[in-house]
């Protein structure tokens, strides 16, 4: 799971390859603060463009998708950014994207395997929030960046798969880069926690647990560049980690045929998309209006911004492009209906709703023209 981009942002120059894959029409376009409409530009750079980082907060989200209008055109991302710099010219880069032969790495796999359509984070807000669903299947009512949310019933995937006696880690990049959900899974799962430079002996052995989750560097350290891609971090190490993390699996005989890489963004990161958020099945929790800065209450009940998403694996037709909506929640809904068929415990109407990708992985043969990245 990648950081803060949205899928237009990132993916939608596939359109020309493509028009299946939804990217932004001809016809979208976004009013300054001047009141000219200003449209999508294959202008984005790797680094040095979106400073300030975008706001993404719950608020500003809101103002992004609905523009103060109560119509959720997604026509407010240009005058939200207008807000950090007071500076029209500026504003204007929200709408920036990246041409193909950019990102070659993520592109490429979308175009080779599955991309998905109609990805969306899971609550139109920041970056913990959304990243808990992706670990709980809900945010226990958060809609911001508090770090402590835990003393639920609701058992994270890892403790389910733990205690049904199956293997899982979440590979953190290391000591200094740390995991955004340290304080949260800490708690009560220490165990499941190991390095990226873990993750890579464990390809190279062909161990890897059943179910990983892999995080990428968020910070320039020791030498090192911030690899998550969060504005404003160098794009380009973000797709040769993500170029890592596929070639350590390809490159093993026997995880590869038996292993499926989801790549997805914790959320747009204030970026411009065009496509509405639908409602979605709430989670049971309310956030109050105190906070989320609106004024009205948030009961769960729709999607936040649509960001990237690709599945990769031998076993995905060439080409695939999937149209249901999925989430954050998709990701222990399809843990848990694979190595929990039985499993009884307590999880959030959300995950329960959630589509899962288990039947994407449904090529008659394994698939041997995979490509490859230096």
């Amino acid at each position: 799971m990648m950081e803060n981009r949205s899928f237009d942002h990132m993916l939608g120059s596939l359109r020309a390859v493509n028009p299946n894959i939804q990217g932004f029409p001809a016809t979208f376009s976004n009013p300054d603060t001047t009141g000219k409409e200003i449209k999508p530009e294959a202008k984005a750079k790797y680094q040095g463009q979106l400073d300030p980082d975008p706001n993404h907060h719950f608020a500003p989200v809101d103002e992004q998708i609905f523009n103060g209008t109560g119509s959720a055109d997604m026509r407010g991302f240009v005058r939200s950014y207008f807000k950090q710099r007071k500076d029209v010219k500026n504003s204007h880069k929200i709408l920036y994207y990246f041409k193909r032969d950019q990102l070659p790495v993520l592109t490429t796999l979308a175009l080779e395997y599955a991309v998905f359509n109609r990805w969306f984070a899971s609550i139109p807000g920041p970056t913990l929030c959304n990243r808990a669903f992706a670990h709980y299947g809900t945010s226990f009512g958060h809609v911001g960046m508090e770090m402590k949310y835990f003393g639920h019933s609701i058992k994270s995937i890892y403790q389910r798969i733990r205690e049904a006696g199956q293997t899982t880690k979440l590979y953190y990049f290391d000591r200094a880069s740390s995991t955004l959900e340290l304080i949260n899974l800490l708690e009560e799962q220490p165990q499941i926690f190991a390095t990226y430079e873990q993750f890579l002996a464990d390809c190279h052995a062909g161990a890897l647990p059943a179910y990983s989750f892999v995080e990428p560097n968020y910070s320039d350290h020791d030498g090192l560049i911030a690899s998550d891609q969060h504005p404003d971090h160098h794009v380009a190490e973000g797709e040769r980690f993500i170029a890592s993390i596929y070639m350590a699996i390809k490159s093993n005989p026997i995880l590869w045929p038996t292993t499926a890489l989801l790549i997805t963004y914790d959320e747009h990161g204030g970026i411009f998309d065009h496509m509405t958020p639908p409602a979605c099945t709430p989670d049971g929790f309310t956030a109050p209006k105190e906070k989320t800065g609106t004024g009205q209450p948030f009961n769960f009940d729709r999607l936040g911004v649509r960001v990237p998403a690709v599945l990769v694996s031998p076993w995905v037709p060439k080409g695939t492009i999937v149209n249901n909506v999925f989430e954050h929640a998709s990701i222990p809904a399809t843990a848990t209906r694979w190595l929990l068929p039985n499993f009884t415990g307590n999880r959030t109407p959300r995950e329960a709703a959630a589509e899962t990708f288990l039947d994407l992985l449904s090529a008659p043969a394994m698939r041997t023209d995979g490509p490859d990245f230096q």
